[in-house]
């Protein structure tokens, strides 16, 4: 007997559509899942798991993926409890750090630091210079590798620092529920201050809650002028210590060397006041940094670990990827036994490349690593819409409780116009709630914008901008809202009503088809069969129905039967002829019209 058969035995099955009310069970579902998948544990048709949640105002498609919370409003319209499965896959172990460990077995760990700034201002020279000259136990004749992350040493104490393309790459991996970074470093050009792409690395960094360090750069020139850098960053609520401040801001230049030290110096100080720790005993969680596809070596993978010790012969999982770990190596390619807390390696041994941003862990066995990969790879097969976020969605999570403030990226033509929307905005709030903008700034949408919104979960609002190329499909790849106004008080009444908790999707008509009575029929129980030309369009058995008596509306009910001669049919099509039985209505003379019709959201 099949789970589902073992479920329902000894019940009713219910018509398609209609609630059950006398059929209680738990299911257990995933944390996430589709509509359809949905719909095949409750033994209801698709369509009518979507109208139910349409009732509760939730608007969603047959593939689209829901979490746990959205199953249960659908669940509970058929007297059905769900509870939560136990998910092997945990990333919340990685994000709480050693939390969840006993105190006597953390031990500090390197710092994680993340180069961020302008691409102008020399954040590749700083991070060669580093390279070069403070490689972890360097060794002459050593063949260095780009792995995405490395180490150095300062006095022998390593720090590991992420060699990503920038802010948009470095939000990417945080979006996807990792928290890699310990410590921000923004370059800042001393003779060109801080320019449109610093600002935007500034909001990624305070987005992601982390700490920031400035390198003002370049201070070999006869151009440099760091107090004007200084300046510029106190406009930006980034007060350095010699202002009275605690951003701490180091000169620097990448080309002769000199401050490099100093700034080296600063972020080992700024991580023993951070106290960074974790369990080297456990097994090992991480993220995946980059990955490749190695002709000799398969795919190999840069693993940044997080927590517990990853070692050769561990079996692991990364996304939808699986594997036993044959060999790890250092960024100079030399080989290495095991991985430890806050250090980089290149691992082998997996089946596929996994991507950017994928938690690694450890597992038991390799029947787990490849049913974990499994079901992460049929969640994944579905789109990236479990993480849809509207403003809709966002006025829900206020009202219950779930969220306390509006996270918001915010684009406008001009800078006039920014600052006058930024303004406004600011001056919103209900209560406890708040309008937070993460970060504002002139031009189109960007890539790095739609990450930025998605890593923090907020919606982007553009006024009188467009896209910039591929912007427009990351949003809908990621399911960040971006929401268009041409009228600045558009704008701020919809960021208004959704801090009231207020807004209302717009929904306009759509007209299926009509169906003219021509005869009636007496059914079982006093129910009364509808003889029907469909006149035009189509009649559908699911969607919502309307009786008509010449300009008089009868009744809005829903179709509970439609056939054609005997067969019970989904729908008809015009110029053919129909039986119809309406939920709750018996009343048809001949000549009323049954106008089917659909609502489609406008906004």
């Amino acid at each position: 007997m099949t789970t589902t058969q073992q479920r329902t035995a000894g019940a009713r099955r219910p018509r398609r559509g209609e609630p059950r009310r006398n059929t209680p069970r738990v299911l257990v579902l995933p944390e996430t899942m589709t509509v359809k998948e949905l719909a095949e544990l409750l033994d209801q048709s698709p369509v009518d798991v979507i109208k139910q949640l349409m009732r509760h105002g939730i608007m969603v498609s047959v593939n689209q993926v829901i979490d746990h919370q959205v199953a249960t409003v659908a669940a509970a319209a058929y007297s059905v409890r769900t509870r939560l499965a136990e998910v092997a896959e945990d990333t919340s172990a990685i994000n709480a750090g050693a939390a969840e460990d006993d105190e006597d077995l953390l031990e500090s760990r390197p710092p994680v630091i993340t180069i961020l700034g302008h691409v102008d201002h020399g954040k590749t020279s700083l991070l060669d210079y580093i390279r070069s000259t403070a490689v972890v136990e360097k060794e002459a004749g050593g063949i260095t590798q780009h792995i995405g992350a490395y180490q150095v040493s300062q006095d022998g104490q390593p720090i590991t620092f992420l060699d990503t393309p920038g802010h948009a790459a470095f939000t990417a991996i945080r979006s996807r529920g990792a928290r890699v970074t310990d410590i921000a470093v923004l370059v800042v050009a001393a003779d060109d201050g801080i320019m449109p792409q610093t600002d935007e690395a500034i909001d990624h960094a305070r987005a992601a809650e982390v700490p920031i360090v400035v390198a003002i750069n370049k201070m070999d020139l006869p151009s440099a002028q760091p107090d004007v850098v200084k300046r510029q960053l106190s406009e930006r609520n980034l007060l350095v210590e010699e202002w009275g401040g605690d951003i701490i801001a180091v000169p620097v230049s990448a080309q002769t060397g000199d401050g490099v030290d100093d700034l080296i110096e600063n972020l080992l100080v700024l991580s023993e006041i951070l106290e960074l720790k974790a369990n080297p005993g456990r097994d090992a969680a991480g993220v995946i940094i980059e990955a490749t596809l190695d002709r000799r070596r398969g795919p190999s993978a840069t693993v940044l670990v997080q927590t517990g010790t990853l070692k050769v012969g561990d079996h692991i999982v990364a996304g939808g990827a699986w594997g036993r770990v044959r060999a790890i190596t250092n960024e100079r390619g030399e080989t290495m036994e095991a991985i430890t807390p806050g250090s980089p390696g290149v691992v082998t041994g997996l089946n596929a490349t996994p991507e950017a941003g994928d938690i690694l862990r450890v597992v038991s066995n390799e029947r787990t690593a490849r049913q974990t990969a499994t079901r992460h790879g049929q969640r994944g097969s579905t789109g990236n819409l479990d993480t849809v976020l509207t403003l809709d969605n966002i006025v829900k999570q206020i009202d219950a409780g779930d969220v306390k403030e509006l996270v918001l990226v915010l684009k406008a033509d001009v800078q006039g116009s920014v600052e006058a929307a930024v303004n406004s905005i600011e001056k919103l709030s209900d209560g406890d709630v708040k309008a937070r903008i993460i970060h504002a700034g002139s031009g189109l949408v960007s890539d790095s914008d739609v990450q930025l919104a998605s890593a923090s979960g907020g919606i982007i609002l553009a006024f009188n901008v467009g896209f910039e190329i591929g912007a427009e499909r990351t949003a809908e790849r990621l399911g960040v809202e971006v929401r268009n106004y041409q009228i600045i008080y558009r704008l701020l009444e919809d960021v208004e009503q959704a801090l009231h908790g207020m807004l209302e999707p717009e929904y306009e008509e759509v007209v299926v088809g009509r169906a003219e009575v021509r005869e009636i029929f007496a059914g079982r129980r006093g129910v009364q069969i509808a003889g029907c030309r469909v006149l035009d369009g189509r009649i559908t058995r699911q969607g919502s129905v309307r009786v008509m008596r010449e300009d008089d509306i009868l009744v809005e009910t829903e179709m509970s039967s439609l056939r054609h001669f005997r067969d019970e049919v989904n729908q008809a099509t015009a110029g053919t002829d129909c039986g119809i039985v309406l939920e709750s209505f018996n009343n048809y003379e001949e000549g009323d019209v049954i106008l089917a019709y659909r609502m489609e959201r406008v906004n």
